[in-house]
């Protein structure tokens, strides 16, 4: 009984952390979306030798 009980709170702890890690990745994934965006417009400008 006790290892039953045991067992549905690590599975609920664990999908908890991944819906948590699925946040924080979202969350950190943004930024550098942003800096490839801004660097796919330098090259388009013709900046930095058209980025070959």
């Amino acid at each position: 009984m006790l290892a039953r009980r045991f067992s549905i709170v690590c599975l609920l702890v664990a999908i908890f952390g991944m819906g948590l890690a699925t946040l924080v990745a979202e969350t950190s994934r943004v930024a550098p979306i942003h800096a490839t965006q801004s660097l796919f417009s330098m090259c388009d400008s013709g900046g930095v030798s058209a980025c070959r």
